[in-house]
Order: structure tokens, then C-alpha cells, then sequence
């Protein structure tokens, strides 16, 4: 007897994972790209038990990878019986397209697995229309190779099926599904403009946290408040930007923004989704650049940070580097001279009992001198 559909276990598919290693692609620290990768496809609830690294001297353009390596992957997807594979590297939808028809097997790349993540995250409705409307954006461009995600059965990371089941007027439905969430996102960022204004009028200072993904922002800002804002560790555990009241020695410093975190080689699609959240940036009275103090490359994640700031048009704001996880460093003292190329800064720890400290006490600080440059003027 056939078990009723809803209690059948959905069985995930076999998935490869390979990370690419190209001349192309300006990486200092290999085998940190190729953690970032794994650590992606776990966030997004992908099994890391098959991956392999790739060097290449040169790319294909058709097919990405040269025919030597394609044949070696080959062979593997047939002898592991693989169903899916992601790539660490952005494929053309020519590439990704011919990959899928030599492998007989479905083929994503770091763009799709990036906002599938974000898709999952998204918590407000802003949130998830920023979402969909860049996934709509790379699903456009990859029409001809496979069905719209919305009402195809397959062509989804994690899924099992025949694929595209419906191929008519996919165009003309995409661009009537982005119309309707362009529509809907001007609402709510009208929304967002009349709670900015009334931010404003109250003059209050804002604070913003910003950093590399799964630095620690949330669980700054959940100390900081006392709130509960979902704070994990997995990359871009918090999507959606979430403002408290700050309180420090029961003195209202101003309000505290948490926003989304950033990652090398973030799709571009998903910078300009998350525009008009990230402009709360451009209001801000001050940026804290929460960084992993502890993670061997915190000056590239820095370099990551003040590129989407440049891009975003928010990188001549005040920033306070905030270097948290301080008491993982085997020697903070020697650490502090390491950081001192970057100031001001503050050293934090944001699970230590007192941990929080030298940032409370350089946001006071700040809070006075911002009252006394309003008495002068």
C-alpha cells in the first residue's frame, strides 16, 4: 500500500560540491574560499560529504571546464551516482546549461546557492520581496536552460523531479511577477522612508552594525538591548534589518541598527535588492564594523565590508572597528598592536560577562560629544 504523500520522507538528493581555484578568481586564502564554500552549502541545508577542488589555468567558455576536468567529473557523478552539483565559482547561463547537459544532472553555482539562502532567511515582507525579486532576475536570464522556480517541479538545490513542466510565456510571466514585487517594494520602502523621517525628527543618533557575515553582529546587538534577534552560526543567519533603542547605565543613547551581513563575491543581484534596506547606512551617525577577530583573514572581510560601503555610497561615514571574539586570541595584548593600523577600535567579547565593555564605553563617549557639538552649534 502506497504511503499517504505527506508522510512520505523527502529524500535528499546526492550532491557534489566543487571548488574552483582559477586565475580569475582573486582569492589570497584558498582553502578559507573553499571552507566559506562548504560552510554555504551547509546554511542552506546541503550535505558537504562529496567535495572536490579544481585548479585551472584557464576557462572554458562554453562548458567552464577544460575537457580533461570535465571527463574526471564525469566519471565521479556516474561512479557516486550524483544527482546535483553546485559550483563555488558564477557560471554563465551558457555554462551552467551545457554542464547540466553533459552531467545529466542538475548544476547551480555560488549565485543560485547565495540566494536560496537568502530566500529561506528572509523574514519581512521587505525582506522577501527584495529576495525575490533578485531571484526572479537570475531565474530571467536562465529561461532558455530551465523552468520558471515558481511552477517548475525541479531546478531547485535540494530537490528531486522531472524539472520544467511549463515552458509557455515564461518570459511575460517573470516580468509581470517582477512588476508586481517592484510595486509592492515601493510601498514598503515608502514605508521605510516615513519611519526613517520620524527617526529623524526625534534626533536621535543612529547606529548601524554592519561586518562580514556571522561576525557576531546580532549577538552584539542582542546584548547590547537585552532583545532576542536570531542570532546562529551559519552565514547570514539575520537577513532582515531590525532597529532597537540603545540603553546604556539607563541613558538613551540613540537607536542601533543590525543589518544584513556581507561575503566576498556577493551577487550583484543581491546588492541591489538590498539597496534600499542598506540606505539605512547612508543615514547613520556612525557605522560598527563588527569584525571575527579570530578568523586568520578579518583584513579581507574588512576589504569586503568597505567595498560594498563604496558601492553603496556610504563609505565616508564614521565607523568604529569592532573586533569581537576577543577571547579566542591567543594573546589580545599583542593583538591590539595587529589592530592598530585600524582606528579607532575597541576589542569585545560578545558572550564575556563584561565583555561588551570598552564598546559601551566608547559609544557613551561618543553620545557626550555629539551633545556638545549640538550646544556649540
Amino acid at each position: 500500500m502506497t504511503k499517504p504523500a505527506s508522510i512520505i520522507p523527502i529524500e535528499q538528493p546526492k550532491t557534489l560540491l566543487i571548488g574552483i581555484h582559477s586565475p580569475f578568481n582573486p582569492i589570497s586564502d584558498i582553502e578559507s574560499y573553499y571552507q566559506e564554500f562548504k560552510n554555504l552549502a551547509l546554511s542552506n541545508g546541503v550535505s558537504t560529504d562529496h567535495f572536490i577542488t579544481i585548479k585551472l589555468r584557464s576557462i572554458d567558455a562554453a562548458n567552464f571546464l577544460t575537457q580533461g576536468k570535465l571527463d574526471d567529473v564525469l566519471e565521479l557523478i556516474k561512479k557516486e551516482h550524483i544527482e546535483e552539483v553546485i559550483f563555488s565559482d558564477a557560471l554563465s547561463p551558457q555554462q551552467e546549461r551545457n554542464l547540466s547537459r553533459i552531467f545529466q544532472c542538475q548544476v547551480f553555482d555560488r549565485t543560485d546557492l547565495i540566494l536560496e539562502i537568502f530566500e529561506k532567511g528572509a523574514q519581512s515582507a521587505e525582506g522577501k520581496t527584495q529576495v525575490g525579486l533578485a531571484m526572479l532576475q537570475h531565474q530571467k536570464s536562465r529561461l532558455s536552460g530551465r523552468g520558471l522556480y515558481m511552477s517548475q517541479q525541479g531546478g531547485r538545490i535540494g530537490t528531486r523531479g522531472p524539472g520544467e513542466t511549463q515552458k509557455e510565456k515564461e518570459t511575460q510571466h517573470i516580468e509581470h511577477l517582477m512588476l508586481k514585487m517592484r510595486r509592492d517594494l515601493e510601498k514598503l520602502q515608502k514605508v521605510r522612508e516615513t519611519q526613517r523621517k520620524q527617526r529623524i525628527s526625534s534626533e536621535l543618533p543612529l547606529i548601524c552594525l554592519i561586518g562580514y557575515t556571522n561576525a557576531g553582529k546580532s549577538t552584539i546587538l542582542n546584548a547590547l538591548t537585552k532583545s532576542s534577534v536570531l542570532a546562529e552560526d551559519k552565514l547570514f543567519a539575520t537577513l532582515d534589518t531590525t532597529t532597537r533603542e540603545l540603553f546604556i547605565e539607563k541613558r538613551k543613547i540613540g537607536l542601533i541598527s543590525d543589518t544584513v551581513g556581507f561575503i566576498q563575491q556577493l551577487p550583484h543581484k543581491l546588492i541591489e535588492a538590498f539597496k534600499s534596506t542598506l540606505s539605512e547606512l547612508k543615514y547613520a551617525h556612525i557605522l560598527l564594523q563588527v569584525i571575527d577577530a579570530a578568523d586568520k583573514n578579518w583584513q579581507e572581510h574588512i576589504q569586503v565590508v568597505h567595498d560594498v560601503l563604496e558601492e553603496l555610497g556610504a563609505s565616508d561615514k564614521p565607523m568604529l572597528y569592532v573586533f569581537n571574539k576577543s577571547d579566542k586570541l591567543p594573546n589580545p595584548e599583542m593583538s591590539d598592536f595587529i589592530f592598530r593600523n585600524y582606528q579607532p577600535h575597541v576589542l569585545v567579547s560578545a558572550t564575556a560577562e563584561h565583555g561588551l565593555d570598552p564598546l559601551k564605553n566608547f559609544l557613551v563617549e561618543w553620545k557626550n560629544n555629539i551633545s556638545k557639538s549640538s550646544v556649540t552649534e
